[in-house]
């Protein structure tokens, strides 16, 4: 295993066991909505709040609860790490980088620059079982992003 992939695999062990923004936060924004995903191959689940600033332009927060493997967990624990402050579009294009960096098995080299933490998830896409894992939480967060901002 190379140190970049020990990095990696560190960055996921720690946010599954030191969860950031685990707990579902009040409503703080009109612009708040939140969602549900399932994955019935592997029973993980997960709810996701997002809000947004009074304007509907910028994530102010993003929290969830779930239930799930370490690399689903990390991953929600990860997102509520980057989403704040984002505006709308840098939380879509961000969701989009990640989602074809983990549908691409490995062909596509993570930018760090602009997925932070969330790179770390580069080699789950080696492992398609494991991909949707990894897509929860931000499938959900998504959905519920697209919803605050009506």
């Amino acid at each position: 295993m190379s140190d970049l992939d020990q990095l990696y695999q560190q960055v996921i062990l720690d946010h599954s066991r030191r969860r950031t923004g685990e707990g579902l936060e009040s409503a703080g924004s009109r612009h708040t909505a939140e969602n549900h995903q399932y994955n019935p191959t592997c029973g993980d689940e997960i709810n996701v709040r997002v809000s947004l600033d009074e304007a509907g332009d910028r994530v102010e927060s993003l929290t969830w609860e779930g239930d799930g493997c370490s690399i689903s967990m990390a991953s929600a624990s990860v997102l509520s790490e980057m989403a704040p402050g984002m505006s709308m579009g840098e939380f879509a294009t961000t969701v989009d980088q990640f989602r074809e960096m983990l549908r691409s098995r490995g062909q596509i080299e993570p930018d760090e620059e602009s997925l932070g933490d969330a790179a770390a998830f580069a080699g789950v896409s080696k492992f398609v079982a494991r991909v949707k894992c990894a897509m929860l939480a931000w499938v959900a967060a998504e959905e519920a992003a697209k919803e605050a901002a009506l």
